[in-house]
């Protein structure tokens, strides 16, 4: 499921850290505070959904003995997990927390570029 000894998943991770707080202020100065606070939250959605990814990717490297058939249910298992963090961050960011819906999502969207410009970049090109 997941080769190498530096991963991309990592890579990725900390492209989405770099990014929350430059997308809260440009959020924050374009919008208001209250947009750049719900921009800030939905960039940190998907770096908690990159996080359980980096960290189940870590679990299976610690594990070679691990055969394919295990690490297809680990595969389809990390798919679930992230999924339901991401339902479950968005109900309490939406719906506890009452943040401004499209701001959030942006932020997200935005994580998720990040998320796809670091994963095609060439590490060290």
């Amino acid at each position: 499921m997941f080769t190498g000894t530096h991963t991309g998943t990592q890579r990725v991770a900390l492209a989405q850290a770099g990014i929350a707080p430059i997308a809260a202020l440009i959020g924050g100065v374009l919008a208001g505070f209250e947009a750049g606070l719900a921009v800030l939250y939905g960039v940190l959605v998907a770096l908690a959904v990159s996080a359980v990814l980096v960290w189940r990717e870590r679990q299976s490297m610690q594990h070679p003995e691990w055969d394919q058939h295990r690490l297809f249910k680990q595969f389809i298992r990390v798919g679930v997990e992230r999924l339901l963090l991401l339902v479950g961050l968005l109900i309490v960011g939406l719906g506890v927390l009452k943040l401004m819906p499209l701001p959030l999502l942006l932020g997200l969207v935005l994580a998720q570029f990040a998320w796809l410009a670091a994963a095609t970049s060439r590490h060290g090109k």
